[in-house]
């Protein structure tokens, strides 16, 4: 395929520019880097807005960009390397064949950023280590736990949900109090609801590479009742947080409960309806729900914001 082939559209400046080391960018998924700027960046505003110690800006920023960029993006190329998906995946449409090297340039990417956490926080530096353990046992034979049903969820609920926000505020040096520990945890379940719903669409191409998923062995009804269930539980955690914060009923304290409420309510919403429409659904249509769902993050990362970390 010629570097300027017209197919390639956007692409196209890339491979002209880099040739086919442009796959190994494309193979790093810059398309989440936003997404995963915004999730880190949210551990780093809630600490912000915690008033326990002074916040270092500085650290931060070099913490977010080891934390996106290398480890996040090391662990999707790593990810590829040993998937060679041909079709459509998550942030990826149109993949290139995995370059000969990617794994090592994944895992490479991942050290550097280790190598920038040791000028970090020590919790971060900890939150880091476990990050990329559990990122190559998720992808790499003979371990590949992205095959065993059940401990691909852990990892990402655990990995993307909690130890990324986390790893925003331990950035910061700010203290963890106790109102941000039940935040933080409540993206456990938060994302114990999301991970199933960006493999609806990839159960086919998992089963035909002998993955077996939660969402391949649940099936696909299954799944989406653990996400409405799990999403159930995560606003609880989050409402707990409130408690602890001190919230009551002065105006700006329902302010806050009832923001939080309509972000459970397009969260819930969103994936009862697709629960209620799954049985008519294509594998397009539920990638399309996924990207959709999106908005739902985006919305309750949002309304943890306002009720947390800022003052009305």
């Amino acid at each position: 395929m010629s570097f300027t082939d017209s197919s390639l559209g956007s692409r196209g400046i890339g491979y002209r520019v880099l040739g086919r080391g442009f796959d190994y960018l494309l193979h790093l998924r810059p398309a989440e880097w936003p997404i995963m700027i915004a999730h880190t960046g949210v551990g780093v505003l809630l600490a912000a807005g915690a008033g326990a110690g002074p916040v270092g800006w500085g650290p931060a920023l070099w913490g977010l960009f080891c934390w996106v960029v290398c480890l996040n993006g090391g662990t999707l190329a790593i990810n590829s390397a040993f998937d060679r998906d041909t079709e459509d995946i998550a942030y990826l449409r149109r993949p290139p064949t995995p370059p000969p090297h990617l794994f090592l340039f994944g895992l490479g990417l991942m050290v550097v950023g280790l190598i920038g956490a040791l000028w970090l926080p020590r919790s971060y530096l900890v939150a880091y280590v476990i990050c990329l353990a559990m990122s190559v046992a998720y992808s790499t034979p003979p371990i590949r736990l992205k095959g065993v049903p059940g401990a691909d969820w852990v990892i990402n609920m655990w990995g993307f949900g909690v130890l990324t926000p986390f790893a925003g505020w331990a950035a910061t040096g700010v203290p963890l109090d106790r109102a941000g520990e039940a935040v933080i945890l409540g993206f456990c379940p938060l994302f114990a609801s999301f991970y199933p719903l960006t493999q609806l669409y990839q159960i086919d191409s998992d089963q035909a590479r002998g993955d077996r998923t939660l969402a391949a062995v649940l099936g696909i009804r299954r799944s989406l009742q653990v996400a409405v269930g799990a999403g159930v539980l995560a606003f609880g955690v989050f409402a707990l947080a409130g408690v602890r914060a001190g919230w009551g009923y002065s105006v700006e304290d329902l302010g806050r409960w009832v923001m939080l409420g309509s972000a459970a309510a397009i969260w819930i919403g969103t994936t009862s309806r697709w629960l209620r429409d799954s049985a008519t659904m294509t594998a397009r249509e539920h990638e399309r729900r996924m990207y959709r769902s999106l908005l739902a993050w985006g919305a309750t990362d949002f309304a943890i914001l306002v009720c947390f970390a800022l003052s009305w």
